[in-house]
């Protein structure tokens, strides 16, 4: 896949991983002034509508949560020389001008470059993670967030067990068979809604083996030759969407009928004239899915790409 940004996968932002154990600088940024704070309640952030009637992420500073932090920020990284912190206001929300209103990150995605998408996205992650992982896995002990935020670990002496924020890896494909690319409708989408075939890793399988037991559980289509595209963060809430390009070696289709209700195979002209019509309703623009099925088409207009993957 080209290396273009993404949305949520930005990385203008430095992490500065070497600072999340220097618990002296983390506190001198999270008094300064020029620090930026992003609040997280309930999945949605503060936006405010610009001059040109697009919404902005409204990062908080001192002065707009009245010098008190709530919770345990946890530090993003810093970008020219302004640091950010992801704060949890949802049972403490800050007060906010009028102009600001809290809104669904996919709500207004349209309006946001790539930069703000990520800080958002990586803040949103962040805080769920803290959220659903304040007790200790092994023993139920309550945890700390340590180390910027970055750690929690168990406030038991005698377990002291470190958790990390974790990622769901998924695969994401778009298979293909000479000219045709398949898509398939999940049962609750709406009629004319179609996309690549998905399907989270599981434990003991390589990426390759998920690729080809996803399509084939999904649709009932083998696959051969299977070819990494690219990656991105999905924070909804904890997911790594991996993607691929896999080569058709059946070409009947059979859904399961639990997850897929119905899969076809689409050339590129199909796919222009069913979009034009509204019969076909390609995946969101801010999807790796819909990056993989456009990708595929400039390739087959342009008469670039020879095989099938």
């Amino acid at each position: 896949m080209p290396q273009r940004t993404i949305h949520y996968a930005d990385d203008a932002m430095d992490r500065v991983a070497m600072r999340r154990e220097d618990p002296a600088w983390i506190d001198d940024r999270l008094r300064a002034p020029t620090s930026r704070f992003v609040a997280v309640a309930s999945g949605r952030h503060p936006f405010v509508r610009a001059e040109t009637g697009a919404r902005r992420p409204w990062f908080l500073a001192h002065d707009a949560i009245e010098g008190s932090l709530p919770g345990d920020p946890i530090l993003l990284g810093v970008h020219e020389d302004i640091a950010y912190f992801a704060v949890d206001v949802t049972d403490a929300p800050p007060s906010l001008p009028d102009s600001v209103t809290l809104l669904g990150l996919r709500e207004v995605i349209t309006d946001l470059g790539h930069r703000d998408s990520s800080a958002l996205a990586y803040a949103s992650a962040l805080v769920h993670w803290h959220r659903t992982h304040r007790f200790c896995g092994a023993c139920g002990t309550p945890t700390m967030s340590t180390r910027g935020g970055h750690v929690r670990r168990c406030t038991d002496a005698d377990c002291g067990r470190e958790h990390f924020p974790r990622t769901d890896p998924a695969v994401i494909t778009l298979v293909v068979d000479d000219d045709r690319c398949l898509l398939a409708r999940r049962r609750n989408w709406a009629p004319g809604r179609r996309s690549t075939v998905a399907g989270f890793v599981e434990p003991g399988e390589t990426l390759e083996h998920t690729v080809a037991r996803e399509t084939f559980e999904e649709v009932g289509v083998r696959v051969g030759k299977v070819t990494y595209r690219g990656s991105q963060p999905w924070p909804f809430p904890q997911s790594l969407m991996l993607g691929f390009r896999a080569a058709a070696e059946t070409s009947d289709i059979a859904v399961d009928g639990d997850e897929i209700a119905q899969a076809d195979w689409y050339t590129p002209e199909r796919i222009e004239a069913d979009t034009a019509s509204g019969a076909l309703i390609l995946p969101p623009f801010d999807s790796i899915s819909r990056r993989l099925v456009e990708d595929w088409l400039a390739e087959r207009r342009q008469g670039l790409h020879a095989g099938p993957c």
